[in-house]
């Protein structure tokens, strides 16, 4: 007997039908990434998003209470682009619905096309080819063939039916997926939820058993209380010093400056030191005892533009005695994703307040963003993420908080991020000054990555082999072969005005030998002879090699 009104608990059945077909495609999803590179993670993001939702959603009859619970969920938990996407279509399926107690083919087929407006809203550039089209050209053709008569079960099957053929022409909407020989993940990933549901429908219950599930790391213990810093404590942790060098000309100060020479030089005093030069300007961190000691070393070379000292004796004790009150208390917070403990280190060394953790398959949500935001009392809180597909959670978040003015600088990659968070100026009053350093920082450098390509495939001139190494720059991949050298030689030669650039830092990710980076400064030295190359050990879990260049 064919359904006629499905209401809250019904549709709950279903949509977990749905959910546990996307999860026996996770993977498959996953590897319809369209750039070679092994981080798809598009099938993850739609099964956490949908996961979220239907994990904080409420069992009840009635439809729109089921949906509304879901939709908040699912606007919480969503993760990358294919994620938001995912959870603004269920918001509008929620808006359209969000007096309805049951609802029947053609309130549905009304929901569906409600779902794909609102997401198309919330996309600042959409682009066909996607999940976008899918979704709106799988409703709309079918529009006129659900009516009052209609069936719950024609909706699904005849809406799952025009999905795929929308999804067939994808690759003639969007070239980069017929250069790469793919269809749209995220669009495949929506038709399989559809698919699931419509089965569910027809009595094919679907096994919750899929690919092993990527688990989000578990947080961090909460400190124990103690007393505060007073008379009677002991300096422990020493100090927290960060320091802005202008390099000088002329003959009181020494012109042979060499970043790895003088890091020797501080990590002989000291501990976590980071260095960022950019032409003759130098910003340094580092932990110490005395804090005199480290401005020896320095003041030699130049004069100091700022210097901030922290006892990490205060702020540790500060950390310990926190209890309802805020983690972060300042004018202006940052929060950065971080897809490694090593990337963490280095980001906190450099001022972020928060770090959370990013990666290719555990795009954060937008959920954990809002969480940051709470545990901050500041007046702008500027986010950092660490790849394009994570700034449409921070964004949904930012637009979800009432702690602050959130500020989302969108750093495609962790080494924009960290030259965003390496160019802030925090003894500067002015906050918009700060996020504006920040921001040209971030887009001062020029950014390439190197990684073993996972299938063969062409990106219109360039043509890669599985295994090949492949060189990806502004979202694109522009140098593909068997050696790693002449990957990275043409995506050097590709950065512009690479001859008036002085520093190139690599970002050496958790396959990257001690052999690889002695030979990548080797390259770059030899194409580049003036430029002063330094290692930054982040083992991050995607590239062989990222390199920014100022």
């Amino acid at each position: 007997m064919k359904t006629k009104r499905l209401n809250g608990l019904q549709f709950e059945e279903i949509l977990r039908n749905g959910l546990n077909n996307l999860k026996q495609h996770e993977e498959e999803i996953n590897l319809l990434n369209v750039f070679p590179v092994p981080d798809g993670d598009t099938g993850t993001n739609m099964r956490l998003t949908l996961e979220h939702g239907m994990d904080l959603s409420k069992s009840t009859t009635d439809l729109c209470q089921y949906l509304k619970s879901l939709s908040d969920g699912m606007l919480l938990g969503a993760r990358g682009n294919s994620g938001v996407i995912l959870s603004q279509i269920f918001r509008g399926v929620y808006q359209e619905l969000s007096r309805a107690a049951s609802a029947s083919a053609a309130d549905l087929r009304n929901a569906f096309i409600r779902g794909y407006r609102v997401a198309y809203r919330a996309v600042a550039h959409p682009v066909e080819g996607t999940m976008l089209t899918v979704a709106r050209e799988g409703v709309e053709s079918i529009r006129n063939q659900i009516g009052r008569s209609s069936f719950v079960e024609d909706f699904f099957s005849l809406y799952t039916a025009e999905m795929y053929k929308s999804l067939a022409h994808t690759p003639d909407m969007l070239p980069v997926l017929k250069d790469a020989g793919v269809i749209d993940s995220g669009a495949k990933g929506l038709i399989l939820i559809a698919e699931g549901m419509s089965k569910a429908l027809y009595g094919e219950r679907i096994d919750a058993a899929g690919s092993e599930p990527k688990e989000m790391p578990e947080k961090a213990e909460k400190t124990v209380l103690i007393q505060g810093f007073n008379e009677n404590s002991k300096m422990t942790y020493g100090y927290c010093v960060e320091f802005i060098l202008q390099l000088m000309n002329g003959r009181d100060y020494d012109q042979n400056f060499r970043e790895e020479t003088f890091r020797a030089a501080l990590e002989k005093i000291g501990n976590s030191t980071v260095i960022v030069r950019s032409g003759k300007i130098v910003k340094v961190h580092v932990h110490v005892k005395k804090p005199s000691a480290a401005f020896r070393l320095a003041e030699k070379f130049g004069e100091f533009l700022s210097v901030k000292i922290d006892n990490m004796e205060i702020q540790h004790e500060e950390h310990l005695t926190k209890t309802e009150t805020k983690e972060v208390v300042k004018d202006l917070a940052v929060v950065a994703v971080a897809n490694s403990p090593e990337t963490e280190v280095i980001f906190r060394g450099l001022g972020a307040d928060v770090v959370l953790p990013g990666g290719p398959t555990m795009n954060t949500s937008s959920e954990e963003f809002v969480e940051a935001f709470r545990k901050i009392d500041a007046k702008k809180i500027v986010v950092l993420p660490d790849n394009s597909n994570v700034i449409p959670a921070a964004e949904q978040a930012a637009g979800l908080s009432k702690e602050a003015e959130v500020v989302i600088l969108p750093s495609r990659n962790i080494v924009e991020g960290y030259y965003a968070l390496a160019s802030d100026i925090p003894d500067v009053q002015d906050l918009d000054r700060r996020i504006d350093s920040m921001r040209r920082g971030l887009e001062g450098v020029s950014t390439f990555a190197l990684t073993k390509s996972v299938r063969a495939c062409r990106f219109g001139e360039v043509a890669a082999e599985e295994g090949d190494y492949i060189a990806v720059r502004k979202g694109e991949m522009i140098a593909a072969s068997p050696v790693m050298k002449d990957a990275l030689l043409h995506a050097l030669a590709a950065v512009e005005d690479v001859d008036s650039r002085d520093t190139a830092v690599v970002f050496l990710g958790k396959d990257a030998s001690e052999e690889t980076a002695e030979q990548a400064e080797e390259w770059i030295t030899e194409a580049c002879p003036m430029m002063e190359v330094s290692f930054l050990e982040t083992r991050q879990p995607v590239y062989e090699l990222m390199i920014g260049i100022v």
